[in-house]
């Protein structure tokens, strides 16, 4: 009786709302939208540009003493963003999630300007860079951690899928839009690609102080310090023994047997377990690891997780796969080819774009599982069908697959979203939106560590041979080939990556001793040529991961509930979600104790309070 006069009480308060300021809702998705659209842009322009960062604070990116700065540049954001946001979104539930994320608007703004106006070179320059990269990446936590809960808020639950599928559809195209600023910005500048955050991120922390408000359950509570730490240390350490696990050691192509690496690997993994035991004893858990009971907050972590995994991969291959081979073996110079690696890839963004709007708009009306199941099974084929490509592809095959990969994705996203908020009580929405944002950020080191081994270990049999030999028929003497081609493959990829021409710096005054002057060895074609085998090989390894881990989301999909049965308002909104709409709209202080209706029969129901 009592969940009825609750379900009640939020239609008649989300109706009084409507008429006082129907408005609000969408001025918390545009805001919130702009937020993660910022960050997005931000994480992806870096990766693009930093061919010219590099040269613009004159540090060699492939001299194997900097292998660190290079991977910290691309990760360090990714690293402590994915590690905070667990910790941001409970702070906002206790102290108020529009508090936290116009936190995050203001810090990452201010490190936006520190960034472009660094003046240091070299290794202190590195240094400095990727500091405020780190320190960037708190504020991309703050605005990830507790945007999706901004939103729930907002939102009622029979329009929760579309608002989440257009704040996904940001983050999503934010990443590949960066691609395509930052080839056209870097060239000019590299500083610019740090300055072009600033105004948007001015104008964001302004609005978001003005017109965001509090609408959701707040709960009084103690920080879980233990939690915390154990957390941090466990993921970081994680996350860098991952990290490191892709640079060579002693003879080995790769790290994972280095006594470093593994005892972070193992050190990481047991932190991360005593955590688990810390947040099964105290009264106010950081993880509410109590979320994973309900099948659908499991099982959709768990696909998001594996399609993030893939999505993430696929942006590495096919940057390799322009930038190294496609482009320079039609015609682009390698300085040219990270701006055209964006412009080319455009079609896998229109696919989202096309898609994930549809996909979020439908899914409020017939339920999310035909649509999660049905882009993660799209996204498996696609991946299939792009690995029997030939190296040197037909574009508009090409082009066609990605589309359907960023088809596939988009139905993917927004319904999965929903139906893991959905299943979230209204007082753990920032604690949850934590959780699944540590997976979604998580799954950017880990594709990295996954998809770069995966292509090394494909490399490291067949790239050694056929380089030697190679150089030895262009005319260079025998010990030199030989100590090129048993350079580490992770230095090829970080080549084809960047947009270097790798020969030019490895045979330094070496050309000049050849027949044509080493013409032939440092022309568009040769390296392109010489790589493109054994990379396909490689390629063919790494998709078929991705294509086993689309499987697997698609069947964790499946696994949320019966697939194609029509969800109403009633059947997605919780307890905890009325009682969110209700305690929010009437206008309950955000430090004030919401005690749900079935908790306390004390507090008189639904609208209970106390301090």
């Amino acid at each position: 009786m009592r969940t009825r006069v609750a379900f009640m009480n939020q239609r008649t308060a989300e109706a009084a709302t409507a008429g006082q300021n129907p408005r609000y809702k969408w001025i918390a998705l545009s805001n919130t939208t702009l937020g993660v659209l910022m960050v997005m842009i931000n994480q992806s322009i870096v990766l693009i540009a930093l061919p010219d960062v590099f040269r613009g604070i004159h540090l060699n990116p492939l001299d194997p003493g900097n292998t660190g700065y290079l991977l910290w540049m691309m990760m360090g954001f990714m690293v402590v963003t994915a590690v905070l946001v667990v910790m941001f979104g409970r702070l906002g539930d206790m102290f108020g999630r529009v508090r936290m994320y116009n936190m995050g608007f203001a810090v990452f703004s201010v490190c936006s300007i520190m960034l472009s106006i660094t003046w240091l070179e070299g290794s202190a320059g590195a240094l400095w860079l990727i500091g405020w990269r780190i320190v960037q990446g708190v504020g991309g936590a703050l605005l990830f951690a507790n945007s999706t809960a901004i939103l729930t808020d907002a939102f009622p639950a029979h329009q929760r899928g579309t608002a989440l599928g257009i704040n996904s559809i940001a983050g999503i195209t934010g990443s590949f839009l960066g691609l395509i600023i930052g080839g056209v910005l870097a060239p000019v500048s590299w500083k610019a690609i740090f300055l072009v955050s600033v105004p948007f991120g001015i104008f964001g922390t302004i609005w978001a102080f003005l017109k965001l408000r509090d609408s959701g359950v707040r709960r009084r509570a103690r920080m879980d310090w233990w939690g915390n730490a154990t957390f941090a240390v466990g993921l970081i350490t994680l996350l860098v023994g991952i990290t490191y696990g892709i640079q060579p050691y002693g003879s080995s192509a790769m790290g994972w047997l280095n006594p470093w690496v593994l005892a972070s690997l193992i050190g990481g993994v047991l932190l991360l377990g005593v955590f688990a035991w810390i947040e099964t004893r105290v009264a106010e858990p950081l993880f509410r690891l109590s979320l994973f009971r309900s099948r659908a907050f499991l099982a959709g972590n768990i696909a998001s997780l594996l399609t993030a995994l893939g999505r993430g991969g696929l942006q590495f291959m096919l940057i390799i796969w322009l930038q190294g081979i496609w482009l320079p073996l039609h015609g682009y110079g390698f300085e040219e080819t990270p701006l055209w690696a964006g412009i080319y890839m455009i079609p896998l963004t229109i696919g989202f774009l096309l898609s994930a709007p549809v996909s979020g708009w439908l899914s409020d009306r017939f339920g999310p599982r035909v649509f999660t199941v049905g882009g993660a099974l799209i996204t498996a084929a696609s991946f299939y069908a792009l690995m029997t490509l030939p190296t040197d592809f037909d574009y508009a095959v090409f082009a066609i697959l990605i589309l359907i990969n960023g088809i596939g994705s988009g139905l993917f996203a927004s319904p999965n979203r929903a139906e893991i908020m959905n299943s979230v009580p209204a007082e753990s929405r920032g604690v949850g939106a934590g959780m699944t944002a540590t997976f979604q950020n998580s799954s950017m080191v880990l594709s990295i560590g996954v998809f770069f081994s995966l292509m090394i270990a494909g490399l490291s049999h067949s790239l050694p041979p056929a380089m030697h030999d190679e150089l030895v028929l262009q005319g260079v003497p025998d010990a030199q080939a030989q100590g090129i081609a048993h350079l580490p493959p992770i230095a090829v990829l970080f080549a084809a990556f960047l947009g270097y021409n790798p020969f030019q710096q490895l045979l330094g005054g070496v050309l000049a001793k050849l027949p044509d002057g080493g013409r032939q060895l440092t022309s568009k074609e040769f390296f392109p040529h010489l790589i493109a085998g054994p990379f396909h090989q490689g390629l063919v390894i790494a998709f078929w991961f991705a294509v086993a881990a689309c499987l697997v989301a698609a069947a964790a999909s499946a696994l949320t509930g019966r697939i194609g049965r029509k969800h109403t308002a009633v059947a997605c909104e919780s307890l905890g979600s009325e009682l969110a709409a209700v305690s929010g709209e009437a206008g309950i202080a955000p430090n004030e104790l919401v005690i749900p209706a079935d908790r306390s029969d004390a507090k008189g129901g639904a609208n209970a309070g106390g301090g």
